[in-house]
């Protein structure tokens, strides 16, 4: 779609900054009701964390991968979209890479069984929001600095009024923008002290002509004591047109970035390991470090937490300049946070706030 820049001034009613699923789906909401609104994103495409490779029209997940069933809001969205799911595949032994190498079959149950992905990825939920909305309040390439009395700052000098500002991104993003007035010192130290989910993470995709660990009853889940991934599932999508593998890389940030492109090769070696000379042709592959990506993490996001994080708005974050500031990210709701559900109930909390009063 083309990039809509706007004039160096706007006005609007509700100013939403951050174009991933919360924000598309928040605006989608506002333009349903006939809320004056306009949606800015810092990045040259929409869709945040969740993005895909694009292999011969096939989508492969580089950030979230699976919904849940009973996750109300994905399926309620997915429904009004007219986009389906399918179950993820786990069918056939599960992988288990010793650290010497050794590689260990194991019939049981499959670690991400029961899960389910999006039909055409999960960049057609986003895709098909971004496509639902009016170009105009749309715009690609604008990044804010600076929050003042109700006038937002771009990185380009343009400004932009609003009645109430949304703020839809990353909480220790949000915390870099100036603010005036000041937020409360407890709300700013909220904001840098919530991690960012995914945001040591890195994802590596390879793509095949075919799902051949399939033929060879494997289920294409795999753990390894010995990396560079951790841990591998079958990516392949649901007509089966290709086959893909991905994993999350077991090594830290700060270790990935030194490795450089030999990573690349350690990784396509350790797929050969475990899956056969096969894995060492793929048809494409790449790596997604999201500790690397400026539009979602900070140099605080290189160490992943512990655990999932008990995500949720903090109290000093409420009710902000009146209200006129609104916190929407699926890091800060206690809702499926940092889940792509917690993205909507973010997107849905906001709208009623903003429709509701």
């Amino acid at each position: 779609r083309a990039i809509a820049t706007g004039p160096p001034h706007m006005k609007t009613q509700t100013l939403i900054i951050g174009g991933g699923l919360t924000g598309l789906a928040l605006a989608y909401r506002l333009e349903q009701a006939g809320h004056d609104n306009q949606l800015i994103e810092a990045r040259s495409r929409f869709g945040g964390r969740i993005k895909s490779l694009t292999v011969q029209g096939a989508n492969i997940a580089l950030g979230p991968s699976w919904v849940w069933p009973g996750q109300a809001r994905v399926a309620a969205i997915l429904d009004h979209l007219g986009l389906s799911v399918f179950e993820q595949f786990s069918i056939g032994t599960q992988l288990y890479e010793h650290p010497n190498g050794e590689v260990a079959q194991n019939a049981g149950f499959m670690s991400m069984a029961g899960a389910m992905r999006i039909t055409g990825g999960t960049s057609a939920l986003t895709d098909a929001l971004s496509s639902q909305l009016d170009p105009a309040r749309t715009h690609l390439n604008m990044a804010a600095t600076a929050i003042a009395d109700g006038k937002v700052t771009l990185q380009s000098g343009q400004t932009i009024q609003a009645d109430t500002i949304v703020l839809s991104i990353p909480p220790r993003l949000a915390a870099k923008l100036s603010y005036t007035p000041a937020l409360p010192d407890a709300g700013l130290s909220s904001l840098q002290a919530t991690p960012v989910w995914m945001g040591a993470h890195a994802k590596f995709v390879a793509v095949y002509d075919t799902p051949f660990w399939r033929d060879n009853g494997l289920s294409g889940d795999a753990s390894s004591r010995r990396g560079p991934l951790a841990e591998i599932h079958d990516a392949s999508p649901a007509d089966g047109s290709l086959g893909a593998l991905f994993g999350f890389m077991g090594l830290p940030a700060d270790v990935r970035k030194q490795a450089g492109p030999a990573l690349i090769d350690a990784t396509l070696a350790q797929l050969e390991n475990l899956f056969g000379p096969q894995a060492t042709t793929p048809i494409a592959t790449h790596l997604e470090d999201w500790s690397r990506a400026p539009f979602t993490s900070t140099t605080a996001d290189a160490t992943a937490p512990p655990g999932h994080p008990p995500y949720l708005k903090p109290r000093p974050l409420h009710d902000i300049w009146n209200g006129t500031l609104i916190f929407a990210v699926t890091e800060m709701t206690s809702d499926n946070g940092g889940l792509i559900e917690g993205a909507l109930a973010a997107s849905e909390d906001a709208a009623n706030q903003i429709l509701n009063g």
